[in-house]
């Protein structure tokens, strides 16, 4: 009985270990953007009519917010189609962060963001709102570049699958995490304020936990990690 019970588990770190596995247990977030993109698309045509009629009729009355809009929209999308590519092609992790608690900093930090939109809409000045549409297109820009650079490491559970130090993460750790925060300030100032700030910083309080969980993980896989450490800001050069 010891001996099946040992096959056992024996199969199923090997299952664990597998592409197989790692597959299935991205589809949920790759279900998730497939789900935010398809709720962003109608808008976005939306948008795209609507700049496509101004610059055939009168291209000098083009609003400039319809326009900064349409390209955060873009550049958000753009984002979400790059996370399920690389979700369903990376790399099987060389290992994973032990107990609950790193699972959940991890979850709550990337869904959390979700409950902003589900707040009503506030007015905001011309100002603010080019503001607010500015973050948004360096957040999800930034962000681009971060998820491509990361390539087929990418991974929402702290796993370590490969080291990458280029890129964005040739100056900081986490530079996803930073356009993604940006970018979500940027949304969170066009809906109710002082919650949706306050669901923000929330959300910014389980990034940095879930920042420190992966660098302890990354330290115990990556014998070169600690050199990487020395010459790299976490967030912001200079700062932290």
């Amino acid at each position: 009985m010891l001996g099946l019970t040992t096959a056992g588990a024996g199969r199923l770190k090997s299952l664990r270990r597998s592409k197989l596995y790692d597959l299935l247990a991205a589809l949920p977030l790759i279900a998730w953007c497939a789900f935010w993109g398809a709720r962003m698309l109608p808008i976005l045509v939306q948008q795209m009519m609507l700049v496509k009629l101004f610059i055939q009729t009168d291209p000098t009355v083009l609003p400039i917010d319809l326009v900064l809009s349409l390209i955060s929209k873009l550049a958000s999308l753009a984002y979400l189609a790059f996370l399920i590519v690389f979700f369903a092609i990376r790399y099987i992790p060389q290992a994973s962060a032990p107990g609950l608690h790193p699972r959940f900093a991890a979850l709550v930090g990337t869904y959390l963001s979700a409950s902003i939109v589900l707040l009503p809409f506030q007015e905001l000045s011309p100002v603010l709102y080019m503001i607010s549409l500015l973050l948004m297109i360096t957040g999800f820009v930034f962000a681009i570049w971060a998820v491509l650079s990361l390539g087929r490491s990418i991974s929402i559970l702290p796993q370590a699958r490969q080291l990458v130090t280029s890129g964005p993460y040739a100056f900081v750790r986490h530079p996803l995490y930073l356009g993604e925060m940006t970018a979500m300030l940027g949304i969170a100032m066009q809906y109710s304020v002082p919650w949706a700030l306050l669901l923000f910083a929330l959300q910014c309080i389980f990034q940095f936990w879930r920042i420190k969980n992966e660098e302890r993980l990354l330290l115990g896989v990556f014998p070169e990690y600690p050199v990487y450490v020395a010459r790299t800001a976490r967030l912001v050069p200079g700062v932290y």
